[in-house]
């Protein structure tokens, strides 16, 4: 059921980055999501960063509508949907890519983990969002794909080096960079939240299809066994159901 909740706060977090606070706290389990809509515009995911919060990339319409609004405006939201994040004892890898970043903050913030070392990667220091995150994990790396913050090259450099330390790692951002994730971890000891294009966001059109899954239903959280023999970073799907190449 949708709901009308109040900009409470907006702001830059990044390069074309904004987060918006709402006026109501919702209770979720990191990696949860909820359907934002606006009259006239459409209705698109996002994944929750806080209890009130999301956090938006502006690269099409919508978003950009999103960007068009200030604190006192309206959206509509449903959710939290989908299953999030389940916490495992010992020390964990949270891996967050560019606007990977949102679930991942939830999940240092809210997942009950005990020693929490973040690898977080941009294309350049610009694009980096949230990085209070630090206050709330045990070790950051920072890497970029130009150098100009932290260490020059991508996450999953860092973790190919460091993956014998993990008892579980978590990550969130672009698909290519997942695909790596679950075949450095042989896709054991591995959760990670999956993206596909959405319309009901409760299991009901099917455009959200990922193998024998729906993302909005069975994901947006994924083991990596789950996702052995899928198409999962090798195809996605458009709006009209057809596949395209990664």
């Amino acid at each position: 059921m949708l709901e009308r909740v109040r900009l409470k706060e907006v702001w830059e977090v990044a390069k074309n980055v904004r987060a918006f606070r709402f006026d109501k706290k919702l209770d979720f389990t990191p990696g949860q999501f909820i359907m934002t809509w606006l009259p006239g515009k459409g209705e698109k995911p996002f994944s929750l960063a806080d209890r009130d919060l999301i956090v938006v990339k502006k690269v099409g319409k919508f978003t950009s509508e999103l960007f068009n609004l200030k604190e006192g405006d309206y959206v509509w939201i449903r959710g939290p949907y989908g299953n999030g994040f389940f916490p495992v004892e010992g020390k964990v890898a949270l891996i967050a890519g560019g606007i990977g970043i949102p679930p991942i903050y939830a999940l240092a913030k809210y997942g009950n983990l005990e020693e929490k070392v973040l690898i977080y990667g941009a294309r350049s220091k610009d694009e980096l969002a949230l990085l209070d995150i630090e206050n709330y994990v045990d070790e950051v790396i920072i890497t970029t794909d130009d150098g100009s913050q932290g260490i020059k090259g991508f996450p999953t450099d860092i973790l190919e080096k460091r993956k014998g330390e993990f008892t579980q790692v978590y990550a969130c951002g672009p698909e290519i960079m997942l695909k790596k994730v679950l075949e450095i971890m042989n896709y054991e000891r591995v959760q990670i939240s999956a993206e596909r294009y959405m319309k009901c966001g409760i299991g009901v059109c099917g455009s959200c299809a990922l193998g024998p899954y729906l993302v909005c239903r069975d994901g947006p959280v994924f083991r990596g066994e789950q996702l052995k023999n899928t198409e999962f970073g090798q195809y996605s799907r458009l709006p009209d159901g057809r596949k395209v190449k990664i």
